[in-house]
């Protein structure tokens, strides 16, 4: 099922470490969230992306907004990547993979692989609306980071 701006974000709670979740309804209202879905930990385009995201954190920070990624790792994964790209914002683990396709966000297969996350990038404001959706059948494509700025800054 696609998401579309103006549809109700779908709510939910995915695991930072096997002993801490993260739930959206719990930072609704404080910022703006940006909610990225990624393919797999440790591939070439993933650590691209939330290292372009990364250097560019401050931007999203002064323009309100909470950065999330998601992907179907498991959190242990997540969390060695985290440590290691110096990521100043939450990995979270879609494991059981509930959560991507509720977004409209997996790929049912991806070569040799069942249920991926796709590529895609979700802004939803403080009252859970989304206000951008971009999703890519290609996890080659990277997401407009200035695009998702645009959108905060005219939430702001």
């Amino acid at each position: 099922m696609a998401l579309s701006i103006g549809d109700r974000a779908p709510g939910f709670e995915l695991p930072i470490t096997m002993e801490e979740t993260w739930k959206l309804s719990n930072h609704l209202h404080d910022k703006n969230i940006v909610l990225l879905f990624f393919p797999l930990a440790y591939s070439s385009n993933c650590h691209k992306e939330l290292c372009s995201i990364r250097d560019g954190f401050n931007e999203f920070r002064n323009l309100n907004a909470t950065v999330v990624a998601a992907s179907i790792d498991n959190p242990f994964v997540l969390g060695k990547w985290k440590e290691e790209l110096k990521l100043p914002f939450e990995l979270l683990s879609d494991f059981n993979k509930t959560v991507a396709p509720a977004y409209g966000a997996f790929h049912e297969k991806l070569g040799p692989l069942n249920g991926v996350a796709k590529r895609s990038a979700f802004v939803i404001d403080r009252e859970g609306i989304i206000q951008y959706v971009w999703v890519s059948d290609d996890p080659g494509t990277l997401p407009d980071a200035d695009a998702i700025k645009d959108v905060l800054d005219e939430l702001k």
